[in-house]
């Protein structure tokens, strides 16, 4: 008699392969739709980037490596790369800080927090580019409200063209991608302060802790794996805000708010000659940085963890 607890034998490929051909068939659609619209553009990107070729022809000519080693020596490629880094750089904590600051004081007994929260969402409903073509009329500088009421409160003495100055274009815009997707990081936020018992608050109101030493102790450490999440996805959006900078100031002025996004369209587009090669090496570059940056903080968050442990 056999024994349960002896291992059943294993059954040939083709048997197995038969036996959950159901389970198969159902993956086929999903599998064909991520081959299609994920696995295909990036190895059609990897091919495009080695060629010298307009997009327009039935055919480019393969070239290597030559549009990366161009890539390297391209000024404008390298600005645009400096634009995105500091998009981001500043963007993402600033938009985590000030959405977790937001949540705090909603997340209190404050009255008409729900209004104020749906206030503070409605622009993440508004579509970027609309947004980013009504924000023109309220930043100029000859009719925009917003320097009208400079103007009249006397903060200044002339317009300031926040989207025509080559130092305020790009900085701007990030306080306006800031405000347009805090609702979104704001939702995350009160999520997950729901998640904290209320007991230890109570606890520690007894004891006598003030508001300051509740969150130093209470909320900001039990917060840390949601900060890690959520600023991941918020870095993820950082690097997707083409149509918003595109209506905003189109990469300008002098290209002083050009990011990586609106280089690639540009050389691929909008180029008097495009170079859908080149645009292709250039995203994929891109990319590897980006991929880079993930390896990087992999690694130091099993460092702080390792250090942790001991």
């Amino acid at each position: 008699m056999r024994r349960f607890s002896e291992a059943p034998a294993a059954r040939p490929l083709g048997k197995r392969l038969w036996g959950d051909r159901w389970i198969y068939l159902f993956l086929l659609p999903t599998t064909t739709f991520v081959a299609a619209y994920s696995v295909w553009p990036v190895l059609a990107g990897i091919y495009f980037s080695m060629l010298d070729w307009s997009g327009f022809e039935a055919s480019g000519q393969f070239v290597g490596f030559e549009n990366y080693r161009e890539l390297w020596n391209d000024n404008l490629y390298r600005n645009a790369l400096k634009n995105t880094f500091v998009f981001m750089v500043l963007a993402v904590p600033l938009r985590v800080a000030l959405a977790l600051f937001v949540a705090l004081i909603l997340n209190s007994a404050l009255p008409f927090s729900r209004v104020f929260r749906t206030a503070i969402f409605l622009p993440v409903v508004s579509t970027a580019a609309i947004l980013g073509v009504v924000m023109r009329f309220i930043l100029d500088p000859t009719r925009g409200p917003v320097n009208l009421v400079l103007l009249q409160t006397g903060l200044i003495d002339q317009p300031v063209n926040f989207l025509g100055t080559t130092g305020l274009a790009l900085y701007t815009a990030i306080v306006i991608w800031v405000w347009k997707w805090l609702g979104i990081t704001l939702i995350y936020w009160m999520a997950a302060l729901q998640t904290i018992p209320q007991d230890l608050y109570e606890a520690a109101r007894i004891d006598g802790a003030g508001a300051w030493a509740r969150f130093r102790d209470i909320t900001f450490p039990l917060l840390m794996p949601f900060t890690i999440i959520i600023t991941l996805i918020t870095l993820v959006e950082a690097t997707n805000v083409f149509d918003l900078l595109l209506t905003l100031t189109n990469g300008g002025p002098f290209y002083s708010s050009e990011v990586i996004d609106i280089f690639v369209y540009r050389q691929a587009f909008a180029a008097n000659v495009p170079r859908l090669g080149y645009a292709s090496a250039a995203a994929l570059s891109f990319g590897v940085c980006i991929i880079g940056l993930a390896l990087l903080n992999m690694i130091v968050r099993r460092g702080l963890r390792g250090r942790r442990s001991e």
